[in-house]
């Protein structure tokens, strides 16, 4: 399932349950567009919510999120790994794993 974060307060409770792959992103970014499409198709298996850090600037600084792409994966509301920068398809399926 892809959801693209609309509303910073939304963020907690999206996340608190499950496992979560976070996409910290911004419309700007070269890399990030890169990485948009295997971001998708990782939607199709597993839950993955985006969040544009120009649109949510108080949960990349929450995260510390200094470069983007970041990727998080959380569960149940709890950061177990994290990644920077674009990566194929294979190494971001292996951190959500």
């Amino acid at each position: 399932m892809l959801k693209v974060l609309s509303n910073e307060k939304d963020f907690d409770s999206t996340i608190k349950e499950g496992k979560w792959l976070v996409d910290f992103y911004a419309e700007w970014c070269g890399p990030c567009k890169m990485l948009s499409p295997i971001i998708e198709q990782l939607s199709k298996k597993y839950n993955v919510l985006k969040v544009d850090t120009d649109k949510c600037p108080s949960i990349a600084m929450k995260f510390g999120i200094m470069s983007i792409p970041t990727l998080i994966v959380f569960e149940n509301g709890t950061k177990i790994k994290q990644s920077m920068g674009y990566m194929p398809l294979e190494e971001v399926e292996d951190l959500i794993k």
